[in-house]
């Protein structure tokens, strides 16, 4: 941002958490209440970043495998004749995201909390 700036700064979606990046200004005559506010919220910030990023990736990692087996099963390879990328129907896909919600319901619930 630019020197002169007196607002926080909202920068595009992180590639890994999907979250959009914060810089927060800084007053010259930050309170020290105003200063424990701000670095808690980069605080929560950091610890919003780390989680999504990390549960993103799982969530990637495991649904390629999911169709991956998927297609294996049915005797598919993972491109088609034309080279595109074979892919499973949205009935099938349920069952993935079903399953993966309920693998990580204690995460999600730790992280509300």
């Amino acid at each position: 941002p630019p020197a002169h700036s007196q607002n926080d700064w909202i920068g595009p979606p992180d590639k890994h958490s999907n979250l959009r990046p914060v810089i927060f200004y800084v007053p010259p005559e930050e309170s020290p209440l105003e200063r424990r506010l701000r670095e808690a919220r980069q605080e929560s910030q950091a610890c919003d970043q780390h989680f999504w990023a990390r549960h993103n990736c799982a969530f990637s990692q495991e649904k390629e495998e999911f169709i991956y087996s998927r297609l294996k099963s049915k005797g598919l390879e993972i491109r088609d004749e034309t080279g595109q990328k074979a892919t499973l129907n949205a009935e099938e896909m349920a069952d993935f995201y079903k399953d993966f919600l309920s693998k990580n319901f204690r995460k999600h619930m730790q992280y509300n909390r």
